[in-house]
């Protein structure tokens, strides 16, 4: 596995969405279950190395958050990859109690009929 060395690399402003954000892939780091996906910034990934656990931007609160910090649901970071155009980010974790707002421990609890 290649090591990213520096934040710098990772492409904040590729996909051209408001505020430099780039999606972010929650993964639980035992299971390899997709828990949710939220949105980072710099700042946030920058807080979120520091930390050890999760901070994202809120788009419909335009604020940072940190998940867990009113629920709970911590979410302890264990690796943080960027996919080949360093523009996407997935974080494996130790999630606390569930990821989802909804109380449910992943947010794709809900299937698509086909």
């Amino acid at each position: 596995m290649q090591k990213l060395e520096k934040i710098d690399k990772v492409n904040f402003t590729k996909l051209n969405f408001s505020n430099e954000l780039i999606p972010a892939i929650v993964q639980d780091f035992e299971n390899n279950e997709v828990l949710m996906l939220a949105y980072m910034n710099e700042e946030s990934l920058r807080r979120t190395l520091e930390t050890g656990t999760t901070w994202f931007w809120s788009r419909s609160r335009s604020e940072f958050w940190n998940k867990g910090a009113t629920s709970g649901h911590y979410q302890y970071v264990k690796a943080i990859y960027v996919d080949c155009d360093e523009d996407t980010l997935l974080i494996k974790v130790e999630q606390i109690g569930a990821a989802c707002h909804t109380g449910n421990r992943t947010c794709f609890y809900r299937n698509v009929s086909i």
